[in-house]
Parts: C-alpha cells; structure tokens; sequence
C-alpha cells in the first residue's frame, strides 16, 4: 500500500509518523513539487492541482476535513483534476463534531445570557443587570443537519431552548423540529433568534447567508457561520447590523483567511471572530479513521464518507 501526504501548513513528519504506527506495512511519503511516481491512497487537505491531476493510479483520495469545497474548486477550475477512477472520502466526525458543539453551544449561550453586551459595559466601566433573554422563545435554528449538525442541534437543545434544523432531504431527529427542501426554507427562517450555519458550501449554498435570509429572522437576530466564508455575502452582514435586523455574529470562517488587516469586519465591535478553529482536525483520530477504510478498500469492502461529486457533500 503507497500513501501520499499534503497538508498545507501542517506538521507533515507528525502525521506520517502515526500513519507509519496504523499501518506499519504501507509506504509513505509526502508529496513534493514534480513526484510523480505511483501511489494507492492520497491524504490529503488543500492539495494543488498538480498532486492530483493525471493520477489514475490513485484508489481514493481522503480528504482531511469534513467540507470537500476546496478540492471540487479544482476540478470546477480545472475539470479532469480528479482521478477518474479516485473515490472522494472526507472525514467524518473524527472529534470534529464534539468540538463543533461546544463551540456553537458557547456563543448561543452568550448571546442568550448577554456577555456579549456585558463585555462591552465592562468596557465601559458601568455596572448594569440586564434581563435575559426569554429562553423559551430564543429559537436557534441551524442550517445543515449533516454529521455536525445534528450533532450542534441536540446540544443546544439540552439547553432547553426550542431548536430548528434544516437539510435538503427530510430528516428526523429527537427534540428538533425539522424542515427541508426550497419550498420549507422560509418557514424554517421566519422567528429565529439565532442562525447556526454549517452546510456544505456548494454552487447551491453559496451565497445562501444575504439580506433576504437575514429579513426572515426575528428581530435582532444573531448569526454564528462555523461553515465556510463563501456561505455570506458580507456587505450584507453590516448593513443587517447596521440597521438592527441583526444584533450580533460570531464568525470563524471567512472568504479570505487569514482575515485581512484592513478587514471591515475588524472594526465592527458586533462581530466576533476566531480563526476558523471551531473544530479542529484531530490527528490521532482522524488517522486511526483513514486507516480503517484503507485497509477496507484493499480487501475490497465499501466505506462510508464518499462524497457525490454532483452534490458536493
């Protein structure tokens, strides 16, 4: 078994070392500017064009991440980029999804408790009670009811505030009211106070965070965009703020990052950004994952995560 190696901006030595401890049989390295020699697996997370492209020996690519975007950008940009006969695996969960709820579960209770507000009194050096918001009517709604997703929902649900999921396909999970499809979309929207965003970005979901969304929620609504950048039209965003449609947002992921300098979303005190750190990809799990299916799909048994390349999840 050959296994090739990318990760940008990652400790390529530490990954390969526990690769070698899952898999003491296999060879592997790390792929450099012009290798070319033949390999089984590719493991991988924002790869350029040229590690993929002409590699019909290649059995599957696993993609070190849940959201595949990056990789169908190159074929989009560059159509044969993907091996003709390489399944598309992405991770699932692998500790992403613990990570993911507990990060999504904090900035609701935030806004729900108003430390944010807080924070800024604070600042401002005045002692004030401020009256929390009503739980029972504090509905979060999270968009994307996939692995994470679901996962985000029953977590904040066990906080006692009624929770709503939207999905493309119908789905039934305890304790959430659920919605799916364009035709349940705004009944999904219409009263939500807080907009938890993790769909897979995709031509069909691109965009989908803009003024028309943000008009459908409650009244000083928040938002929290743990998905990918390119879900938000971001002048969008200040003017909802600007105007009061929505209160705050919590954002960790972005259409440019690292977020420049010169930013706007900097100097807007409402926003409040992290450097896409929600859920991070763990290394012990994420290869004890990948290792699994390899051997799987040597002894020639299916594997979960393959991704549909028409959907793009």
């Amino acid at each position: 078994m050959k296994i090739l190696f990318y990760m940008q901006h990652a400790n390529a030595a530490a990954w390969l070392h526990d690769f070698a401890r899952a898999l003491p049989e296999a060879e592997l390295r790390e792929w450099l500017p012009g290798d070319t020699e033949p390999a089984d697996f590719a493991v991988v997370w924002r790869p350029p064009r040229e590690m993929l492209a002409g590699r019909d020996d290649l059995r599957a690519i696993f993609n070190l991440g849940a959201g595949v975007d990056a990789i169908l950008a190159l074929e989009h940009e560059h159509p044969g980029t993907l091996p003709r006969n390489a399944r598309l695996i992405r991770l699932e969960d692998s500790g992403m999804a613990l990570q993911m709820a507990e990060y999504v579960t904090h900035a609701v209770l935030r806004y729900l408790r108003r430390f944010d507000e807080y924070q800024t009194l604070q600042g401002e050096r005045r002692w004030e009670v401020l009256d929390p918001h009503p739980r029972e009517t504090f509905t979060v709604g999270v968009l994307g009811l996939g692995v994470l997703g679901a996962h985000v929902a029953q977590a904040v649900a066990a906080f006692g505030m009624p929770v709503r999921g939207y999905s493309r396909s119908a789905r039934q999970i305890d304790g959430i009211t659920t919605f799916a499809g364009e035709a349940q979309f705004d009944a999904f929207l219409d009263g939500v106070k807080v907009l938890v965003n993790l769909l897979p970005h995709t031509p069909d979901t691109g965009d989908v965070l803009n003024r028309r969304t943000f008009s459908k929620l409650a009244q000083g609504a928040y938002l929290i965009n743990v998905a990918r950048g390119g879900h938000l039209v971001e002048q969008d965003l200040l003017e909802a703020l600007a105007s009061g449609q929505l209160a705050a947002a919590t954002l960790d992921v972005f259409r440019e990052e690292p977020l420049p300098p010169d930013h706007l979303f900097w100097r807007e005190p409402r926003i409040t950004i992290t450097p896409h750190v929600s859920a991070l990809t763990l290394r012990e799990e994420s290869v004890a994952q990948v290792a699994q299916k390899m051997v799987a799909l040597m002894h020639g048994e299916t594997v979960s995560g393959v991704v549909d390349i028409e959907r793009g999840y």
